[in-house]
């Protein structure tokens, strides 16, 4: 692995755990009026920092060609194309995989993240560049461009996506949810292969988490409505069921 590389993962590890003191150095500042705008104002200030970083140390990449054994990168007009229909494609596997959860697994829609992220918007709505764009943009770099296709020029395809995919879902701390994860880290890295073009995962997964995350803002009180009638239809459910057994 080249060593922009391992400065850039290290960057992005910093910048994970930096909350641990940057949070209690805002509060001490006063950037903020509560405690989440305090996190929210450190989470824009370290992912800026974290990206700043990792382009800076990405400079030189243009002139180092398509980093992906297999070809040359594809067309502009086919990598948007892709790009395009990415983001439904990425969409399309959440759904299959978060049913796949209920049905077999029992777990509830839903995601903390989520509703953590959105929280994080109401006190300060600049958040939403970090979940929207900087967020997407670096876990993109990381997990695909560094991580994926590192294996990937070893390994074969689906090692290389499974390893990249697990290391992704591990990520976010829902482990509830890994399968969902996992699936949206096959499908970019699946775009990512089929375009040689790390670009076209990125605006993909920009794409989505913008959809995702402007709807929940938007609509949050007729989602969590939805939720709680779902759940007053499965409980309804369990009662007939056990009156007719």
């Amino acid at each position: 692995m080249k060593k922009n590389y391992w400065f850039i993962i290290l960057t992005y590890m910093v910048m994970q755990f930096s909350g641990i003191f940057g949070i209690e150095l805002f509060e001490y500042l006063r950037i903020g009026e509560s405690r989440a705008e305090y996190i929210a104002n450190w989470t824009i200030v370290s992912f800026t920092l974290a990206l700043i970083i990792t382009l800076y140390l990405l400079r030189n990449e243009r002139t180092d060609g398509n980093s992906l054994r297999g070809g040359e990168p594809s067309s502009i007009l086919i990598s948007s194309l892709w790009a395009f229909g990415g983001i439904f494609l990425a969409l399309f596997s959440q759904v299959i995989a978060a049913n796949i959860e209920i049905a077999l697994f029992g777990v509830e829609p839903g995601s903390e993240n989520t509703q953590n992220i959105v929280k994080l918007i109401q006190a300060s709505p600049l958040v939403i560049i970090v979940t929207s764009i900087i967020g997407p943009i670096l876990e993109e770099i990381i997990f695909r461009k560094i991580i994926f296709g590192g294996l990937y020029n070893r390994t074969n395809f689906f090692i290389a996506a499974i390893i990249s995919s697990l290391l992704f879902s591990l990520l976010h701390g829902e482990f509830e949810h890994l399968l969902l994860y996992a699936a949206m880290g096959f499908t970019f890295a699946f775009l990512y292969v089929r375009t040689k073009r790390i670009i076209v995962p990125i605006i993909a997964h920009v794409s989505m988490n913008t959809l995702v995350v402007v709807t929940q803002v938007l609509f949050k009180d007729k989602i969590e409505e939805y939720l709680e009638r779902l759940e007053q239809m499965e409980q309804l459910q369990v009662i007939i069921g056990g009156i007719l057994l």
